[in-house]
């Protein structure tokens, strides 16, 4: 049995029908049942968000939900089929799996995670994950990317003013001696290489070059992503 970084709750098949007001996705069920279901992804989800295409719910059982499903995954057929995560609430706690396990070497060891830690010239952002390494901190930010064409990944998908901020901040770690660390969370399975998504926002790719040569580290994170559960498969090519 595959050994999955993080499994997913039994789910429920189901085709888009739309999609509305960001957070809403009325599913048509196997069962002929058509259900309106919470859009966790507030973002456009460029070339994901396709009418008619296989989707997978997770329904819930408590009652002071007022939606009792969740929109988990679409699947995706341009070259091949593929699934791709949209729930935004999952990549920070499946990195955080990861972290606990160690399975980015090129962090190196590390003996203390902790998650949404204070930091930033004002003192008003959070990092995603703060880790304690041999000789220093370790600040890590993750970012969800489903965008892509052909086996490239992209991100971001739209102008993102919170993640040109973040971009900044990390380059000011770098620049007063700290370890800073970009993660990409490439959430479908079929892309080997990573870009900045410069069509989409020209200002974030400009500052992720520029923090890559002061020295902020890029990791694009490839993971395959089934209705059963998710798999780290290694690193994306990272082209700049």
């Amino acid at each position: 049995m595959t050994d999955f970084l993080y499994q997913y709750p039994p789910l429920q098949a189901g085709v888009l029908v739309q999609r509305y007001k960001r957070f809403f996705a009325d599913i048509m069920l196997t069962s002929g049942e058509t259900v309106t279901a919470h859009c966790p992804n507030t973002g456009p989800m460029t070339g994901v968000c396709l009418l008619g295409n296989a989707v997978q719910v997770s329904p819930s059982n408590n009652p002071k939900r007022k939606l009792a499903y969740t929109w988990e995954l679409i699947q995706i057929t341009d070259n091949e089929p593929t699934w791709v995560g949209v729930n935004t609430g999952l990549p920070n706690r499946v990195i955080e799996l990861a972290l606990k396990q160690h399975l980015f070497p090129e962090l190196g060891n590390y003996s203390e995670i902790k998650k949404e830690v204070v930091y930033g010239c004002d003192r008003k952002s959070r990092v995603d994950f703060w880790l304690r390494g041999e000789n220093q901190e370790i600040f890590l930010e993750v970012k969800n990317t489903t965008w892509a064409k052909d086996k490239l990944a992209l991100f971001p998908d739209t102008v993102t003013t919170r993640g040109q901020k973040h971009l900044k901040e990390l380059t000011t770690i770098v620049q007063q001696g700290g370890r800073a660390v970009m993660l990409y969370f490439i959430n479908r399975g079929d892309c080997d290489r990573f870009s900045p998504g410069k069509d989409a926002d020209p200002v974030y790719a400009k500052l992720l070059e520029d923090a890559i040569k002061i020295g902020v580290e890029v990791l694009p994170c490839r993971f395959e992503v089934t209705p059963l559960g998710i798999q780290y498969l290694g690193l994306a090519k990272l082209e700049i």
